[in-house]
């Protein structure tokens, strides 16, 4: 998977200059959402085939400041995939030193998005199913 790579903006920062934590988070959001795209389902045809997968936890570990106007790459990794729930790992590092920004993780499940049910992708969309074992195959190797 090619890392998602993100430049801080300057509505980013807090009052100190550096980037607010909160954003670390929404950055995870992006580098997702072009993960799921790299594999081929992203969120926009998980919602036209009927499914959802809300999050159900983040963690986040700062390690170094990032500031207005510098270059971060975040890489994503599938770290654990049931069928009914999915952890997705981040390493954002600064993209000219490679230096380490920030790690963390997201927990997510997959819904039926109709009445919010949870499924089993293995059972309900077997396409998607082998996508996300392939790519949890791809992180052991």
């Amino acid at each position: 998977m090619t890392p998602y790579a993100h430049k801080a903006q300057y509505y980013e920062t807090d009052g100190m200059g550096i980037i607010h934590h909160s954003n670390y988070i929404r950055w995870f959001e992006e580098a997702r959402v072009d993960l799921l795209e790299q594999l081929g389902i992203g969120y926009d045809i998980f919602e036209a085939k009927g499914y959802s997968s809300p999050v159900l936890g983040v963690t986040c570990d700062y390690h170094a400041m990032v500031r207005f106007a510098e270059t971060v790459c975040i890489e994503t990794r599938i770290l654990s995939y049931t069928g009914v729930k999915l952890r997705i790992g981040y390493t954002v590092r600064d993209k000219q030193t490679g230096a380490l920004r920030c790690t963390g993780e997201t927990r997510h499940c997959f819904l039926r998005a109709a009445d919010d049910r949870p499924v089993s992708l293995k059972r309900v969309w077997p396409e998607a199913h082998e996508i996300f074992a392939a790519a949890l195959a791809d992180n052991a190797q």
